[in-house]
């Protein structure tokens, strides 16, 4: 009788530790939103498009204020997957885009494709990514969308990466079409119902009188891939609750070209918009319930009390609801946002593909119930490579060598936290209230605190502070 006492109480012993070290492995769940302005969130005053899950995200976690992407897709998602800065020279290699379509086509052969697809920068030996930080620690990994972050991938370079299961695009052109014949889902060729377009029916960026009609043709357009990622993700976090995982979905909303089955109820009558902004606002308003189709989900599973939720985005706001003359001015320094009827860029200079902030400021919130304070704001300076860091650290796993991520966990966690001292965008450093950005041999200085648009270069008031924030940003680009 003893000795069986014995064995319950190591077996109770057993399923308390087990249980212990489980509530300290939270799943993980990062929606990668491509293109969002900050300012397309009711959270930040968003007057039109109402983004009530979104919203509650900020609400029930922390919202960070100061949070950098890049310039443009590309390099923002290399930056997250390898925590490396965007400025780091030859630090990976986008490789070229269309190939998928070409070969499709049979505009080259199976032998030029493959040339293609191994023309990425190969993995060091030790070289860690995102996914194997998951992996490291016994999670399922998974990743839903636009997946990697050239514009050609390879089965072999996603597992590599350290991904268990994905489903998406393998080239980032055709990711500018929502409907394409097929999606790769682990090496496999997972076939859309009733697509036809090689192209995934990518529509037209100019907009103007008839287009409206070429928008919204349905032919060869049946399944929407968002709705594929959704359902897909859905049903991971059903099949894997049981154990930790963490899923990255790279979402291609709301990035253009615009397209999108149906306008949302909330704009059909909207005499603010014209038919392509209401179109642009109902990908905006998709993105969002497919937020709370994952937090209703988590709830559904009995699992959200475990798992740390991330929304952010690649880079700043774009206009894709634009005439292309509008849109090349809205990449100026002096363009804040005029005649965008969404203000997504919240009065910040510029836009994406550009150094300025609205070109490179993106939205960060995180929630992690019982864990991160509710309703709580944070200026901490964060960039998309400080992500792997800030996970290493979660998983109490051993600082990487070679990364350039700060961890904000302690951040995170309402602990004090030493300021950070600068981060790099491509060819800008953000230092405390200060940003310099290094443009065609030109030093614009600005002092953001008091000039968060970008209005007034004070480079040559202050010569000493150009000189340090240069030569810390050229030591930062000449990193090997």
């Amino acid at each position: 009788m003893q000795r069986m006492f014995k064995r319950i109480l190591i077996q109770i012993w057993f399923i308390s530790a087990f249980s212990l070290i489980a509530a300290n492995r939270p799943n993980v769940i990062l929606i990668y939103a491509d293109d969002l302005g900050a300012g397309l969130l009711g959270i930040n005053g968003q007057k039109i498009i109402k983004t009530p899950n979104i919203d509650q995200l900020a609400k029930s976690g922390m919202q960070f204020t100061q949070s950098y992407g890049c310039i443009y897709c590309a390099p923002a998602r290399a930056s997250l997957i390898t925590g490396v800065h965007s400025g780091r020279a030859g630090a990976w290699r986008i490789t070229t885009g269309g190939k998928v379509i070409d070969r499709d086509e049979g505009k080259i052969s199976d032998k030029a494709f493959s040339k293609a697809l191994n023309a990425g920068k190969p993995a060091k030996p030790g070289e860690v990514f995102l996914g194997e930080i998951f992996q490291r620690s016994g999670y399922k990994t998974a990743q839903f969308g636009k997946l990697e972050w050239g514009f050609l991938t390879s089965h072999d370079r996603l597992k590599r990466h350290g991904w268990d299961e994905y489903i998406g695009y393998i080239d980032h052109q055709r990711a500018h079409g929502f409907y394409p014949t097929y999606l790769w889902h682990n090496g496999e060729k997972l076939p859309l119902k009733g697509n036809t377009h090689t192209n995934a029916g990518k529509t037209v960026e100019s907009y103007g009188k008839g287009s409206t009609a070429t928008r919204r043709d349905r032919t060869g357009k049946e399944t929407y891939s968002q709705n594929v990622f959704i359902e897909h993700i859905l049903n991971f976090i059903r099949n894997n609750k049981d154990q930790p995982f963490f899923i990255y979905h790279p979402t291609q909303l709301p990035h253009g070209p615009v397209d999108i089955p149906e306008v949302h109820p909330d704009f059909i009558h909207d005499k603010r918009l014209t038919a392509v902004e209401k179109e642009y606002a109902s990908m905006v308003k998709m993105l969002d319930d497919h937020v709370g189709r994952i937090m209703q989900e988590l709830k559904a599973q009995e699992i959200d009390d475990n798992t740390m939720v991330l929304f952010t985005s690649d880079n700043g706001h774009e206009v894709y609801y634009w005439e292309r003359s509008a849109k090349r001015k809205a990449r100026s320094i002096d363009h804040h946002g005029e005649g965008d009827v969404f203000a997504g860029t919240r009065g910040l200079a510029g836009k994406k593909w550009t150094n300025w902030e609205g070109g490179i400021t993106t939205p960060l919130i995180v929630r992690w119930p019982g864990k991160i304070k509710p309703g709580t704001t944070s200026d901490r300076l964060t960039a998309a490579y400080d992500y792997m860091t800030t996970f290493v650290d979660l998983l109490d796993q051993q600082q990487l060598h070679n990364k350039d991520g700060v961890s904000f966990l302690p951040t995170l966690l309402g602990k004090h936290q030493q300021e950070r001292e600068y981060v790099i965008v491509k060819d800008a450093i953000i230092s405390g209230r200060w940003k310099l950005v290094n443009m065609k041999k030109t030093n614009y200085l600005f002092e953001l605190s008091n000039d968060p648009g970008e209005r007034n270069n004070v480079a040559g008031a202050h010569p000493e502070r150009v000189n340090q924030l240069f030569k810390t940003l050229n030591a930062e680009r000449n990193k090997k």
